[in-house]
């Protein structure tokens, strides 16, 4: 990884920003494991090493089996492992991080099980990390397994 900005230092007043809107979602109307599971697999649809690794880290310490951790990405294919609600969240945070190419379909909008207020929520967390992702991935962060070797 080649040597960037640390984006965090250099404008620390629009990180602690960002900070201030990741602190509300985790205290929403969410929970907090299923907040992290979106987090997961945005990132892994971006591409962010950073925030995977992160995420990753935050579930398992939160409890999150690893059998569940290694199949967030196949979500799909495993759907006993996922509950409605994470499938929900799942499938809402993968047609909106993927807005360019889906549009938000009303059938996608239709499908998601959340009330109102939940579902402002979790688009708010889903753009929130589509928007840290891509400061990660542009100024190459990076994860902590990579730090540590």
């Amino acid at each position: 990884m080649s040597n960037r900005i640390d984006y965090a230092k250099v404008s620390p007043e629009i990180y602690q920003a960002f900070g201030g809107v990741y602190m509300s979602v985790q205290k929403g109307s969410l929970p907090q494991e299923l907040v992290n599971l979106v987090y997961l697999r945005v990132s892994q649809i971006n591409g962010c090493a950073y925030c995977i690794d992160m995420h990753s880290r935050d579930l398992l310490r939160q409890g999150l089996s690893v059998d569940k951790l290694v199949l967030v990405p196949v979500w799909h294919e495993a759907r006993d492992v996922f509950s409605t609600r994470e499938r929900a969240a799942l499938a809402w945070a993968e047609t909106v991080t993927r807005v360019a190419e889906t549009g938000v379909p009303d059938a996608d909008y239709a499908a998601a099980e959340f009330s109102d207020k939940e579902l402002a929520d979790l688009t708010y967390a889903i753009g929130l990390m589509n928007a840290f992702n891509r400061l990660g991935i542009t100024f190459r962060t990076p994860p902590a397994a990579v730090v540590k070797a």
